[in-house]
């Protein structure tokens, strides 16, 4: 009776467990989320106050409404950005008032003249830059300019202190009172998207090993969804390079592993892709019913180990040997699997292990040729399946 009504007979008791596990998932992932950027909430709020200080004690401006304002907008781009949303800032600020004066010179105000003059301003900050950023602040501008110049004397010039108060301050927050670390941006950027594909590998693996197709179509589709965190990785890599190029805490790293991670980004997304297809061609070869040699389940098993070793090394700033000694083990397992025979869509499988390594192995900071050289050295005699080899 009690598991009875603990399942329900009508099946609705798994249905609620079910809900109540997204929940708990869902409450989970916001969390990490708050725990990740919480701390972009202490440098705005930060940023926020010093900027409005230093714009009404320091420089005098009686309303420094847009001080804190900037300083907030460009602690909200993506990192990496900061420094470029900045000089969209002062850029967009400088186009508006330019075309808000000129205008409201020659003719006049007006709600027509408001019309002209914001269109004017977007117009020439698109010819000039072409920044979404930098159209917003154009547009905004001269819509002050416009409308408040009028009854508020020298409008302009507070304008531009606030966005370079704002602007400058979020920067030297982000640099040096609260600078981010690097590498903890990349490793928390790129951790998601290397287990996403290293638990997919090992699913594929397992698939064929028994033979499941389904469970090699369920990892297909899983890595299917990678897009955005590869994206987060790529966005990662730039604000890494920002925080090690402007940061005096962490110049030193600008030439260590936070160049040489950031530098992986590129060749990382190629083996997510490379894995992608082959995944999909072990759905194919499961289905399609052809042999499945037992060397070809372990490569790709050795591959995915081989991403786990490049993301516990990178994220220890070390020298990622035990990786690419891993992943040439894949290599060689996909050899040996070659040489025992494949059909046509286990020849792709072998050939994707080789190309991802190549890939991962590029990643951990070797030359095009020399993963390429490696590749095909430990993969031995490329001689067809069934076919004796010649004397």
């Amino acid at each position: 009776m009690v598991a009875a009504g603990r399942h329900g007979a009508d099946g609705r008791a798994p249905v609620v467990v079910r809900l109540w596990d997204r929940v708990v998932a869902t409450l989970r992932d916001r969390m990490r989320r708050v725990r990740a950027f919480g701390g972009l909430a202490a440098q705005a709020g930060l940023a926020a106050a010093l900027a409005w200080f230093v714009a009404h004690e320091l420089l005098h401006v009686s309303q420094p409404i847009f001080a804190p304002i900037s300083a907030v907008s460009t602690l909200a781009a993506s990192v990496g950005q900061r420094l470029r949303r900045t000089v969209e800032l002062i850029i967009g600020v400088a186009v508006g008032v330019l075309i808000g004066d000129l205008l409201l010179l020659l003719i006049g105000t007006g709600w027509w003249q408001l019309v002209l003059i914001v269109v004017l301003a977007i117009v020439v900050a698109l010819f000039l830059v072409g920044s979404a950023a930098v159209v917003v602040q154009a547009g905004a501008t001269a819509v002050l300019i416009a409308t408040l110049s009028p009854s508020i004397r020298d409008l302009e010039i507070p304008r531009f202190v606030d966005a370079l108060v704002g602007g400058g301050l979020a920067l030297l927050i982000t640099t040096v009172l609260l600078p981010l670390n690097p590498l903890r941006v990349l490793n928390r950027a790129a951790r998601p998207a290397l287990d996403l594909l290293a638990t997919q590998l090992d699913a594929t693996a397992g698939a064929l090993a028994e033979r499941d197709a389904d469970r090699a179509r369920a990892a297909r589709s899983e890595l299917r969804q990678n897009k955005g965190q590869v994206q987060a990785f790529v966005e990662a890599t730039q604000g890494a390079r920002e925080a090690s190029v402007l940061s005096p805490a962490h110049w030193r790293e600008r030439h260590g592993p936070v160049s040489r991670y950031a530098q992986a980004a590129e060749p990382i997304d190629r083996a997510m892709r490379n894995s992608g297809t082959l995944i999909r061609r072990s759905v194919t070869l499961i289905e399609d019913g052809e042999p499945v040699p037992d060397a070809l389940p372990g490569a790709v098993a050795d591959l995915a180990e081989a991403v786990r070793l490049l993301k516990r090394q990178f994220a220890a700033a070390v020298e990622p040997n035990r990786a690419r000694e891993q992943a040439l083990r894949a290599v060689r397992a996909a050899g040996a699997a070659y040489r025992e025979g494949v059909g046509f869509s286990g020849a792709v499988v072998v050939a994707q292990v080789r190309t991802t390594v190549s890939d991962l192995l590029v990643a951990s900071g070797l030359t095009q040729a020399e993963a390429n050289h490696l590749v095909r050295g430990i993969f031995g005699e490329l001689e067809a399946p069934g076919v004796p080899r010649r004397d």
